[in-house]
């Protein structure tokens, strides 16, 4: 743990632990109480409380939480691909990789560093990895938990290859929501949007708000940097900021999906929605040594607060 200490802050603590199946994981802990969890199987946050207690991620009660698999919940990664693509897994493999530790992570900046509790996590490509997506890359992540309880996910991927590679992305975000049908999100209203409940045909979004009565399952095309995510019931609304991402990914399962997931309780899908800062339509394109930017954050802030405020791009 010696690595650790020299990234603690006075205020904040971070531990590294082991799950049940003894898999590594960090807990992020700040001063008022709130915490995270992030495992290195698939550098994934697997937790986000606040400073009650209260998760704000939503984990299946049926989620596998063995590797090779990402567990169903959470915050996976989707690298280099969202969706699927013949010779690789879904989504990719970056979320179903043991991640490491970086020993000699960048420093926080000094008027950013107050009560914040932060790792880097660490993903390159083994030579098993070479062979199904031959492109050089160095994946850093930086999960942070600031003194306010903001949740706020860092990656950098640099092209340590001869030639250029392209790439999709998503921070696949599952948020804990009282019930589906009392759920909606601002931001995203007269968006072009791509379906893929009909084969990722193009239409526009008609309505003031989205709200949730069937499956959903779609990309917003050049989404603002903010969008808000009411949860009427629990009277709290979801921030999400994000950079370098321009789109956004909406999907809920519904119940025919959802019965036919194993790793998904069938009634589960009333309780969970998820919002995903995304670079997809046009995916991105490094040349050698150049290094991509992508970061999301992710606050809770009382309803009152929400709507037209809310939405101004940063």
């Amino acid at each position: 743990m010696g690595h650790a200490v020299a990234i603690w802050d006075h205020k904040a603590a971070i531990e590294l632990t082991k799950d049940w199946n003894g898999i590594d994981q960090v807990v992020l802990r700040n001063p008022q109480g709130a915490s995270a969890r992030v495992s290195l199987h698939g550098g994934q946050v697997t937790s986000w409380r606040n400073d009650r207690g209260e998760e704000l991620l939503f984990t299946s009660s049926k989620a596998i939480f063995k590797p090779p698999k990402a567990m169903r919940g959470g915050i996976p990664i989707c690298f280099p691909q969202f969706g699927n693509c013949v010779s690789l897994e879904q989504h990719g493999f970056a979320r179903n990789k043991v991640w490491t530790i970086d020993e000699n992570p960048p420093p926080l900046h000094h008027n950013d560093s107050h009560g914040k509790s932060f790792v880097d996590l660490l993903l390159k490509p083994s030579e098993e990895d070479l062979k199904f997506w031959p492109h050089s890359f160095e994946f850093c992540l930086r999960v942070s938990l600031g003194a306010d309880g903001k949740l706020t996910l860092i990656s950098r991927i640099r092209n340590i290859n001869s030639k250029p590679f392209s790439f999709s992305f998503a921070y696949h975000t599952y948020l804990s929501v009282s019930d589906i049908s009392e759920v909606r999100i601002e931001g995203l209203e007269t968006l072009d949007y791509l379906d893929n409940l009909f084969k990722r045909e193009r239409f526009t979004e008609q309505g003031d708000a989205i709200t949730f009565e069937s499956e959903v399952d779609r990309v917003y095309l050049s989404s603002p940097n903010v969008i808000a995510v009411l949860d009427h019931e629990r009277k709290r609304t979801y921030v999400i900021r994000k950079e370098g991402l321009p789109d956004t990914v909406v999907w809920n399962p519904w119940e025919k999906k959802s019965r036919a997931m194993l790793d998904f309780g069938d009634e589960e899908y009333k309780q969970m929605l998820c919002v995903d800062g995304s670079a997809i339509e046009k995916p991105i394109t490094l040349k050698p040594g150049e290094e991509w930017t992508g970061r999301l954050e992710l606050t809770v802030v009382p309803s009152s607060f929400c709507s037209e405020g809310l939405i101004i791009p940063s």
